[in-house]
């Protein structure tokens, strides 16, 4: 599935109340498997969102919600944190905690607006306020449809300020057969950004790059 780097790298991962809570599961999953530590934070209503679209019912406090995203991604003891929505002492409270890139996967739109205008009413919002403060890669992936004039204005700022706006609109080219293909396309990307090796899918042009390799002779002409 994923090739494995260097285990020291952590990455922080949130969940907000969006629709699309299978893209940020998938993505624990795949960040684990490559070795990553994650560090997950989660918001009310996305428990309530992931209830409703998958099989998987987060418990209610960051203890329960760690021993249980652990087993949902396999992970080794204290792979996967889970940090309380107002654990101002967790790393990606403050900029002088361990840098690392934040995903917020999914991203409600009620989450744009607050870290475009620097709200920190929650960890979520605090740890995307330090990664902007801070010039840390922030990785934001909303779903919704249709987009406001507010939620472009909010993206074009964020994305102004250094944020990479990517909605979950996967692509068709790969032919997808199942909603996990269309999943993969999206979590595929985010994996990319981060500089994580990934076999959920080629990257484009791979194919025609090993077509020419393969019909070049050993000097590397072209026939």
């Amino acid at each position: 599935m994923v090739n494995k780097p260097s285990p020291s790298r952590t990455i922080n991962l949130a969940f907000t109340g969006a629709s699309g809570a299978q893209y940020g599961l998938r993505l624990l999953q795949c960040l684990v498997a490559s070795g990553c530590r994650v560090h997950v934070m989660v918001s009310k209503a996305a428990q309530v969102v992931m209830a409703t679209e998958t099989d998987l019912k987060l418990p209610g406090t960051p203890p329960a919600m760690q021993r249980t995203l652990s087993d949902y991604a396999s992970a080794e003891p204290g792979q996967v944190l889970v940090f309380g929505r107002e654990d101002w002492f967790s790393p990606p409270a403050s900029g002088s905690g361990e840098k690392a890139p934040l995903v917020i996967c999914p991203c409600s739109t009620g989450t744009l607006s607050a870290l475009a205008t620097g709200a920190s009413n929650n960890l979520i919002e605090r740890a995307g306020d330090v990664a902007l403060k801070e010039k840390r890669q922030l990785i934001l992936v909303p779903r919704e449809a249709p987009y406001s004039e507010v939620h472009l204005e909010n993206m074009l700022k964020l994305t102004r300020m250094g944020a990479v706006i990517m909605p979950a609109s996967p692509g068709f080219y790969h032919r997808p057969e199942s909603v996990h293909d269309l999943v993969d396309f999206i979590v595929a990307r985010i994996l990319d950004h981060l500089d994580l090796l990934q076999e959920l899918m080629p990257r484009w042009g791979e194919a025609r790059v090993s077509a020419k390799l393969e019909s070049s002779d050993g000097f590397g002409q072209q026939d």
